[in-house]
């Protein structure tokens, strides 16, 4: 039977390498997908990962109605046997009824991928409606490292190396950027409430107080 399947982690744990691996293993067996990214950190209509593959991708917007999409290429006769979404946190709430709809009506497989909350520990939109429809939510297997080592569980936005707490829910960025742009970190649990980047960490390591006082 087709599934919806959310595949979930943090930042930096292979969500996007793992959605061109589906997509390689598909298509070399003669499959044919659509592929759909929002925002990816190489530009619009691009799925790509941090370890240099890359494919096209149809980039999405809020009036794109996946259900639609996907019937009016099978009504121009293509051939549809499965569907990726990445970066599936930024897409909305209608979208992801539209993409359970895909697999219900349509009887297609759809992958979607993306992170769970934001840089506040807050359920985006979209991942909290593919948590309450999905067939199966699968969390990735690569773990993501916080700077202490622990397994890292939130992801942070950083800006000069420190951590920020408010503003606008999305903001573009990437791990590993300079330290005057806007980036994200990911943390442990522990960290990311104390807002303890790599930064202030290493700060704090030349600092003559020992014991932290928060």
């Amino acid at each position: 039977m087709p599934e919806l399947v959310f595949f979930s982690g943090t930042m930096d744990c292979g969500k996007s390498t793992l959605a061109l691996q589906i997509q390689h293993n598909r298509s070399a067996r003669g499959l044919q997908g659509m592929i759909y990214s929002r925002d990816d950190r190489e530009g619009k209509g691009k799925l790509s990962s941090r370890l240099g593959l890359a494919t096209e991708a149809i980039e999405v917007a809020d009036d794109l109605d996946f259900y639609t999409h996907v019937v009016q290429a099978l009504t121009a006769g293509g051939r549809v046997d499965y569907v990726i979404a990445d970066e599936a946190q930024f897409l909305t709430p209608p979208q992801i009824d539209q993409l359970a709809r895909v697999v219900d009506d349509l009887e297609v497989d759809v992958f979607a991928f993306g992170i769970t909350t934001d840089f506040r520990s807050k359920l985006f939109p979209g991942s909290q409606r593919l948590v309450e429809l999905a067939d199966r939510v699968e969390v990735l297997q690569v773990e993501a490292l916080c700077w202490c080592g622990a397994r890292a569980t939130h992801n942070a936005r950083t800006v000069g190396g420190q951590m920020v707490v408010e503003g606008a829910q999305v903001v573009v960025g990437d791990v590993n950027r300079p330290g005057s742009e806007v980036g994200y970190e990911v943390l442990c649990r522990r960290h990311h409430r104390r807002l303890m980047t790599a930064a202030r960490a290493s700060a704090a390591a030349l600092s003559p107080d020992v014991l932290p006082v928060d």
